[in-house]
């Protein structure tokens, strides 16, 4: 009997799990996913206006401008290739937003699901230029697009209130859920990175070198951003193995192992 119990929970468990899998465009991975579209994106058009509504939004017309441009670009790349590869129906709901907060102190981006993308003036210097901009827009959709804000949630969602329902977690903890939800976007660091976040960020890599490809961005500027992040951290980064980021080293060279690939893409 109780051979036959731990059976059934066995399969239980596998079904659950199978049926709650979804895949990442591109790469091919499968990915957890507890968490539904539709309760996803709204919670995501509800958490983006809060930030906008409650940020000073840059008007530096030029900065703005190039951002807004350069989404566009990255935006419609996004589209035909998700359209030209049977992936269309993932962009449903997806309603594009691009935006530069005046805060010179925070050198962050990030992009939640459903396209709403932000910038941070602290970022531009950096960037230096569009094309710095086209490879961390590129990353940064990438995440929207790989559905790793939704991987991620649905991993906090288990891992910190024990639940597989966004419903449900709101109306339990609805704090921690926003606290989560702030997290798997890339936007807090209250809860610590979440598992996997290496392997989400170098395939976000990957996805968006592809992507500023297609919108007309020489994929070799994101190796030479990546040089310029580490000289101005002057490499004080933990060891990889103790970080859930792959380290700028590390980065450059995967960057470049895939741009045979990106360039495929590419046309000037």
């Amino acid at each position: 009997m109780k051979n036959g119990f731990i059976t059934l929970a066995c399969v239980v468990i596998f079904e659950f799990l199978f049926t709650s899998c979804a895949t990442v465009p591109i790469t091919g991975r499968s990915q957890l996913n507890l968490v539904s579209n539709k309760d996803i994106l709204n919670l995501s058009a509800d958490q983006y206006k809060e930030v906008v509504s409650t940020s000073r939004l840059s008007d530096d017309s030029v900065q703005v401008q190039m951002l807004r441009r350069v989404g566009t670009r990255i935006q419609h790349a996004v589209e035909k290739y998700m359209n030209d590869n049977g992936y269309a129906s993932s962009l449903e709901g997806f309603e594009w937003e691009f935006n530069l907060i005046d805060n010179d102190s925070v050198v962050n981006a990030w992009a939640m699901p459903g396209g709403k993308v932000a910038f941070y003036t602290g970022i531009m210097p950096l960037c230096k230029d569009e094309k710095g901009v086209a490879v961390v827009m590129g990353h940064e959709v990438a995440h929207a697009i790989a559905n790793h804000g939704r991987e991620r949630m649905s991993q906090g969602l288990a891992l910190n209130l024990g639940l597989g329902s966004l419903s449900m977690a709101m109306g339990q903890n609805p704090s921690m859920t926003e606290q989560i939800f702030m997290q798997s976007v890339g936007m807090s660091s209250q809860l610590g990175m979440l598992a996997y976040g290496r392997k989400q960020e170098s395939e976000a890599d990957e996805i968006g070198l592809i992507f500023m490809a297609m919108a007309g961005y020489d994929p070799h500027e994101a190796p030479i951003f990546w040089v310029r992040m580490s000289e101005k951290t002057g490499g004080q980064q933990p060891p990889e193995w103790l970080s859930t980021h792959p380290s700028h080293e590390r980065r450059i060279e995967d960057l470049n192992e895939n741009m045979a690939e990106a360039m495929t893409y590419y046309k000037k």
